[in-house]
């Protein structure tokens, strides 16, 4: 069993369960970039906005295996590269991360999040839930398929 698993146990409190695995910002950027960008490769994950140090990138992608959130395995393409895919309870963070989005650009100021991509998670969250699930089968990025892309200034 590895570590990020087995640290998990220690009060049987399912927040802190989680907390083990998402207690850092880090980790939960992986998942969005997965959720929301379609990414699944290491450097997609490092041309991320956030500038996240390679080292660290290694540690959580690990980490988020080893919780089954996400699996590994060799691209066929590139067999010196590997690629990242959440894996079924991996899927059951899109609420999660939906929720979070929500929130965050609620109360940021700076945020650049889509107003458009904001109406939609609002009116019906469960077709979001749906659209997001057919971009990761279809493997591509939700926010360029349904035109949610950020602008970047």
């Amino acid at each position: 069993m590895g570590k990020a698993l087995h640290d998990c146990r220690h009060s049987g409190c399912g927040l802190a369960y989680s907390l083990d695995i998402f207690g850092d910002k880090w980790t939960l950027i992986i998942v969005r970039d997965m959720v929301m960008g379609g990414k699944r490769h290491f450097g997609e994950f490092m041309a991320s906005p956030e500038k996240m140090a390679s080292n660290i990138l290694s540690d959580r992608l690990k980490r988020l295996e080893e919780s089954c959130i996400v699996s590994r395995t060799q691209d066929p393409a590139n067999e010196s590269k590997f690629i990242y895919e959440l894996t079924p309870k991996g899927k059951e963070l899109i609420p999660l991360v939906l929720d979070l989005l929500v929130w965050g650009s609620r109360h940021d100021p700076n945020s650049n999040t889509p107003a458009a991509l904001l109406r939609w998670l609002n009116k019906d969250r469960d077709g979001a839930i749906k659209a997001i699930l057919k971009s990761l089968k279809d493997k591509e990025s939700f926010v360029h398929a349904y035109g949610f892309a950020p602008k970047v200034s």
